[in-house]
Formats: C-alpha cells, sequence, structure tokens
C-alpha cells in the first residue's frame, strides 16, 4: 500500500485546502445563500464513513456537489445548544502545514503558533457547499462544529472570534486553509457564524485571537465588548518613514477619488511612520470595491484595518 499513501501525501501538499471571501446575498424567501469567490481545493478520502467521495483527480469545478455554496437546507440544531471546543495540546497536522505556500499567485507563511495572535479584519463563512468534505488538515468539515479557516494559524489550532458590532464571541478549532479572498481574515463555519451574528449577513468586522492550550485561563469568556456605533472599517494603502512619499501617495488617491484619505503619524517600533488610509468605509462591499480599484492603479493590495 506504499503507492496509496504517496499518492496521498503528494495530493494534499499539492491541493491545500482553503476557500475564497464569500458574498452573502438574501434570497426571495428570506434564506442567505453564498456565492464563491475563489475556489477549495483539498484532499481526499476513501473511508466508507465519509459523506462524500472527495476525489482529487477531478477539477475543482465538480469535485463538489453544488456548484455555489448555500445554507444548510435540511433541519438545522439549535445552535444556541452546541458545545463549543475545549482548547487542548495536539500534535500539527501532518497536512495543511507546510510554508511558505502559495494560493493565486500570493505567499502565506504558517505560525509556529497561535500564542501571542491577534488580528482584526473581515470574517466570512462557509456552509452546505462544503459540508462532509475534506479540509487542508484531512479532517471532514462539519458545519454544525465551531471550527474556522485561516490561512496563517497552524493546524489545528485554537482562537477566540469577537465580533466587534455585537461583542459576541465564540472559540474555533482552526482547522483549514484560507480564506483566500483579498480582504478576509478568517473564514468560519456556519454554527459559529450563526454563534455571533455574522449570518446571515455574511461578512462581519472581528478580533481573533489565538489560544494558547497551556495557559490556562483563556478559555473563558472575554469582558463585553461595548460599541459605540460601527468600528471603522479602513483601507491601509502604505505606511512610510518618509513625509513627502505618504503625501504623493494621498494626493494620488484624492484625484483618483476614492473616498476619503486619511494621513496619520504612527509609532512602529520606536519609528515615526505616516500612515496612509482611505476610510471609514460603510461596510465590506465598499471595501472590497475600493480594494479593487486601488490594485487597478496598480498600486500593492491595501491591508483591512478596523479601528
Amino acid at each position: 500500500m506504499k503507492w496509496w499513501r504517496a499518492s496521498l501525501a503528494l495530493a494534499a501538499l499539492s491541493l491545500l485546502a482553503g476557500c475564497g471571501g464569500h458574498k452573502t446575498k438574501p434570497s426571495r424567501g428570506g434564506h442567505a445563500t453564498h456565492q464563491q469567490d475563489g475556489a477549495r481545493p483539498g484532499t481526499s478520502s476513501s473511508s466508507s464513513s465519509d459523506r462524500f467521495h472527495d476525489d482529487l483527480s477531478r477539477p475543482q469545478s465538480s469535485r463538489y456537489r453544488d456548484r455555489s455554496d448555500s445554507i444548510p437546507d435540511g433541519p438545522i440544531p439549535d445552535i444556541g445548544k452546541l458545545i463549543e471546543p475545549v482548547p487542548k495540546v495536539e500534535p500539527r497536522s501532518l497536512y495543511g502545514n507546510k510554508s511558505p505556500y502559495t494560493v493565486l499567485g500570493r505567499s502565506y507563511k504558517v505560525l509556529p503558533t497561535a500564542r501571542g495572535y491577534d488580528e482584526r479584519g473581515i470574517a466570512s463563512f462557509y456552509g452546505n457547499k462544503f459540508h462532509g468534505y475534506k479540509t487542508s488538515s484531512l479532517e471532514t468539515y462539519d458545519m454544525y462544529a465551531f471550527s474556522a479557516a485561516s490561512p496563517t494559524l497552524p493546524l489545528p489550532s485554537y482562537a477566540r472570534v469577537t465580533n466587534l458590532e455585537n461583542g459576541k464571541s465564540v472559540i474555533v478549532r482552526v482547522n483549514d486553509r484560507g480564506p483566500f479572498h483579498a480582504n478576509r481574515l478568517i473564514d468560519l463555519s456556519y454554527a459559529a457564524a450563526v454563534r455571533i451574528g455574522i449570518w446571515p449577513k455574511g461578512t462581519g468586522l472581528v478580533e481573533v485571537r489565538g489560544i494558547d492550550p497551556r495557559q490556562p485561563g483563556q478559555e473563558l469568556p472575554p469582558p463585553p465588548v461595548v460599541t459605540r456605533g460601527h468600528p471603522g472599517l479602513y483601507l491601509q494603502v502604505g505606511a512610510f518613514a518618509n513625509t513627502d512619499n505618504a503625501n504623493r501617495l494621498a494626493q494620488r488617491l484624492r484625484e483618483a477619488n476614492v473616498g476619503a484619505v486619511q494621513v496619520s503619524d504612527v509609532d512602529v517600533n520606536g519609528q515615526r511612520v505616516r500612515r496612509v488610509r482611505v476610510g471609514p468605509l460603510v461596510d465590506v462591499d465598499r471595501a472590497d470595491a475600493v480594494s479593487a480599484r486601488i490594485e487597478g492603479m496598480g498600486l500593492p493590495r491595501p491591508q483591512v484595518a478596523v479601528d
């Protein structure tokens, strides 16, 4: 059976699982359906216990049973009664932790640990289309489990995701790669998205904090997040030590009429830096549109910032 193991290993390395961002649109029936913006490659399993056979020999366009993502089409469990995972020390998965790796022309480095990880950005979620198929770590994706996909956190690892718009949070087990949409930080399972109110909107502004199982107490609920209105959503286009360079970029953006342009001074490791941002932006769709315009100007892809 050596040939089988070799084939599986090569397939898992060459087709790193992950997801593109998802835009959610309400259907006429009042439910939300997902339209996938990018491919979710994955790995195969020949186990008869799997709900679906994941055939790596098939192209991504025909690998899944559905063409686009959607919410569950059958009985839905009471998400409020589902139990969040308890962080524990686990060995790194044999699959999905290759570093660096490249998807859609962009390279990513996998972090050695979730310890100290603390980022803010845009969360999306994935559901019915991928339910029962394999994640990057060769685990079966269950949209009713509290799990997530991250481009950089190690597999598996744990994180607390907090919705900055309502203060709700959930612990997720990261067992997949993605999202690879330009402006997305994390992709949540359907259950996790419902728990913190990302569904049915489809996206939301979140804080993601890595959990170190070796340090007890991190799994406890955080203090309530007090929000006053909508958190500020910005696109950071550049940060310069040279003031003239920052001003030139700001002027170019203003002439392109991409939105309000802000230039501010910040300290980065003891060094004064002039930061050029566009925003605040009204919502995620607007951020995506402005980001595309900025890239169309020949500028580097801006970074999402949430304040």
